[in-house]
């Protein structure tokens, strides 16, 4: 029987692979027409938005478009998935985890890239994707998957700004990039609304899918059915005494009817303890009594390194050069550094430095400290922008003119302004204990940015106004 129940299960398998094959493009369809749809639907997706960005990614060339070249696997990846769940059966969490993960692996191959190239020119368009390509794992996100590629195509906005402040008088192609990228997430938005509201829709007939029905080169047979169950227990016989023999059992449990049927005397039995003889009145009792015994600890499943490795932290050589337009200060501790030769084409990009002091002369383009701890900059003249990034208990001091300064998912940061800086729009976001001095009389006057508001309706829109917490 067992050998019959796999043959029929390797023929469904097979089935559904050959209606698979007569779908658009004969590249896999799906098994039923009115759950293929949605398959079809994904596909406009591709040659809609998807196939225009990579266009537009192919037109700025570089990082970009090796970036969407990985882009592009990620949607063939998740295709696939949907191939197969609309020809078979929603498998078990555990099933489930291992079908995702080849969407898992292109989402962190994406991210992986943006990190890696953090130097590049095009950063924030690198920026934006990595951001939001985990809209991807929507297809794990029950029952609210739409809402979650919402908040991931918001995550994309920050950068995709950058992208069209940088571009909008200069190239053209850029803009249209961004529609297109951003265009992604809202068709799928409108997909999933459509075909998958609560979760991704399975099959209600086929073969349950499994790891392998999920690969592309799955084998022809698909997964082998699970080994039958083993006898059931025999029987429990109520009639035998739980003792160690003869009528102990039951004289055991005629004591125990006993002693319950004596109603509130059963404590009579109990016999006093005074406090010299409690141990939470007496120190002197605690560790003197015999040892309890503790209970079992609780299952740890063992570390893949051993339990003698240690987690190891990776150093970096500190970094500090100019490479083509870009004046590159990464992991430096506890330096103090000065950039003297600058132009006005070039950018500062400060990584990771902590504890660190970095002096910028002359005029150029625009400053960036990300990732930074308890470091000073201090420059002259910037032109464009000086952006400060997810750091912590930074000082910045401007000695000449700056028009604005950026400051984004960042805890502690004060900003020496000097006369001549007054006019400097400071932009924040997600960030706390920030300080602006201003220079009165050859001193500072130091005042808080606000960070908590209060929004009212006001008839006609809304009116957001900074609140005032008194100390």
């Amino acid at each position: 029987m067992a050998e019959l129940a796999s043959l029929v299960q390797r023929l469904e398998v097979a089935v559904g692979r050959l209606e698979s094959m007569s779908g658009p493009g004969g590249s896999g369809g799906s098994a039923g027409g009115a759950v293929s749809a949605y398959v079809e639907a994904f596909d406009e997706i591709v040659k809609g938005p998807v196939a225009e960005y990579l266009s537009f990614s192919q037109k700025i060339g570089g990082d970009v478009q090796k970036h969407a070249e990985m882009m592009k696997v990620a949607f063939n990846t998740q295709r696939q998935f949907l191939v197969t769940a609309c020809s078979c059966q929603k498998p078990s969490d555990k099933d489930l985890q291992n079908i995702l993960a080849p969407v898992s692996k292109e989402i962190q191959q994406v991210q992986s890239f943006r990190e890696q190239n953090r130097t590049s020119p095009l950063f924030n368009h690198l920026s934006a994707v990595s951001e939001s390509v985990p809209a991807l794992g929507w297809i794990a996100m029950a029952p609210k998957p739409c809402p979650y590629v919402k908040e991931m195509q918001d995550a994309a906005m920050f950068y995709t700004n950058r992208v069209l402040k940088d571009y909008k008088e200069k190239d053209k192609t850029h803009v249209d990039w961004v529609k297109a990228y951003l265009s992604i997430w809202t068709e799928l938005q409108n997909y999933i609304k459509q075909h998958h509201t609560t979760g991704v829709t399975w099959s209600k007939t086929g073969p349950v899918a499994c790891a392998s029905a999920a690969s592309p080169r799955a084998p022809a047979g698909g997964c082998p059915p699970p080994p039958p169950p083993g006898p059931p227990p025999p029987p429990m016989d109520c009639s035998a005494p739980s003792g160690g023999g003869g009528d102990g059992g039951s004289d055991a449990r005629n004591a125990l009817f006993a002693s319950l049927n004596k109603g509130s005397d059963i404590t009579k039995g109990l016999k006093h303890v005074s406090d010299d003889q409690k141990t939470h009145k007496n120190p002197n009792l605690r560790g003197t009594g015999p040892s309890v015994r503790s209970g079992p600890k609780p299952f740890c499943s063992p570390s893949p390194r051993g339990p003698a490795s240690a987690p190891t932290t990776q150093t970096h050589p500190p970094v500090c050069e100019l490479e083509d337009k870009k004046w590159k200060v990464e992991y430096q501790e506890k330096a103090q550094l000065e950039i003297a030769e600058t132009e006005l084409k070039q950018v500062v990009y400060a990584f990771k430095c902590n504890n660190s002091t970095l002096t910028v002369k002359n005029k150029l383009n625009s400053i960036t400290l990300d990732n930074c701890k308890k470091t000073g900059l201090v420059f002259d003249n910037v032109v464009g922008i000086v952006d400060i990034i997810n750091c912590k208990d930074v000082k910045i001091q401007v000695l000449g003119k700056v028009p604005t300064i950026s400051i984004n998912k960042t805890d502690g940061c004060h900003i020496y302004l000097s006369k001549d800086s007054l006019d400097c729009e400071i932009i924040s976001a997600k960030s706390s204990e920030m300080n602006v001095l201003i220079p009165k009389d050859d001193d500072f006057v130091e005042i808080a940015l606000p960070e908590q508001f209060k929004t009212v309706w006001d008839g006609k829109k809304l009116v957001t106004t900074a609140t005032e917490i008194a100390g």
